[in-house]
């Protein structure tokens, strides 16, 4: 007599499809991924083909010349400025509260629920790093800078409306905006080496 054949039973593998996908979401929930760091900046159109350069003169006192050299040092109009005193200078500069001949000249402006306003309109901070400048470096020039801006803006909607600028309405913080603009202007890196 032959023998017979033993049929093997079936492995029944309908849940190893939701064990897969359990172990899945396991893993990307306890998994920590970095982040890269950036900076939010948008950045201006396009510059149309038939545009004409022109050099623009600008009066010197609306200009803070804000240069980072390789070694991460930091000269402000000429003058070696640590980064953590950046954000004060920044702020006379925007600001310039004693009407200064040194600092931008400022005018009133009519801004609507805030009535006049005396302002810096044509002040301009300018940036420009060497090559060799570290990212942390860049981006501790840059946070000075912004937090300068935010600061003023508090400031100015505590004085106006007694509120921070988050908690102003929308319309509000576009007119705060228009007073107090972000005017920083990034010139291409250059090779400026250290002192």
């Amino acid at each position: 007599m032959g023998k017979k054949k033993r049929s093997v039973g079936e492995l029944n593998a309908s849940s190893m499809a939701d064990i897969a996908f359990l172990l899945l979401v396991f893993f990307l929930v306890t998994t920590s991924m970095s982040t890269d760091k950036g900076l939010a900046r948008r950045l201006p159109p396009p510059v149309p083909k038939d545009q004409i350069n022109e050099d623009i003169e600008m009066n010197k006192r609306n200009v803070l010349q804000i240069l980072v050299n390789s070694n991460n040092d930091l000269m402000v109009n000429g003058e070696v400025l640590e980064v953590s005193k950046l954000k004060e200078k920044a702020k006379e500069f925007i600001l310039n509260p004693s009407n200064s001949e040194e600092l931008p000249e400022k005018e009133v402006g009519s801004f609507g629920s805030f009535g006049n306003v005396m302002y810096t309109k044509k002040h301009v901070i300018s940036l420009q790093n060497d090559r060799g400048t570290q990212y942390q470096a860049y981006l501790d020039v840059q946070n000075a800078l912004v937090a300068a801006y935010d600061e003023i803006r508090d400031d100015f909607s505590m004085q106006k409306r007694g509120k921070k600028f988050a908690d102003l309405s929308e319309e509000e913080q576009k007119e705060v905006q228009k007073i107090f603009p972000q005017k920083i202007s990034e010139a291409e890196p250059k090779n400026y080496g250290g002192n």
